[in-house]
């Protein structure tokens, strides 16, 4: 069995299945090479203009408060990108310096706006698109639902390798190698 996911994944499952304990301890760097692989496929980063683009878009819809926002965009991206409040905070600080947004305290709470001059900003950055538009991330899913599931497939096989017993381990290998064939089989559809 060994190096049956090598095509497919960079042979993050080398040696799967070869012993349940061997097997556990590989599954892990196995899980963690296929997300990552998933992730530099997919571009889950944005740059720092794009997190300033989306947070001028959406409080030109209405005004909002920072866990909104991130919130927001998780939504609007499909669960694709979801910026960290360590990036949207100090870009709402570096937009009220700008003098592009304004923040009002209400039930302990900063909620922010757009000035006039952050309105006409993002009127201007409105003749694009909004950056989980432009990915291609808006509304259909596909960039966050295949990764998505083959974490926790990854995942799945792991617990199988920890916990499983010699047949068990050796039921999961067939498992995951008749779905890395019928996966190839719907690229061949073509």
């Amino acid at each position: 069995m060994s190096g049956a996911f090598e095509d497919g994944f960079g042979g993050a499952f080398r040696g799967f299945g070869q012993s349940a304990g061997r097997a556990g301890a590989g599954m892990w760097e196995a899980m963690e090479h296929l997300r990552s692989a998933f992730e530099q496929r997919v571009g889950s980063r944005m740059g720092r203009g794009d997190v300033r683009s989306a947070v001028l878009a959406l409080l030109a819809e209405q005004p909002m408060h920072g866990y909104q926002i991130i919130h927001e965009i998780a939504e609007r991206s499909g669960g694709a990108w979801k910026p960290s409040a360590g990036s949207v905070y100090p870009t709402l600080q570096l937009l009220a310096d700008e003098g592009l947004i304004e923040a009002a305290e209400a039930g302990g709470r900063k909620t922010y706006s757009l000035t006039e001059a952050g309105r006409a900003e993002a009127a201007a950055d409105a003749d694009g698109s909004a950056p989980w538009e432009a990915t291609g991330w808006g509304g259909s899913g596909r960039a966050s639902a295949l990764p998505k599931a083959g974490v926790e497939l990854a995942q799945a096989a792991a617990q199988v390798a920890r916990s499983g017993n010699a047949e068990q381990v050796q039921e999961a290998v067939t498992v995951l190698d008749e779905a890395r064939r019928r996966l190839y089989a719907i690229l061949a559809q073509d």
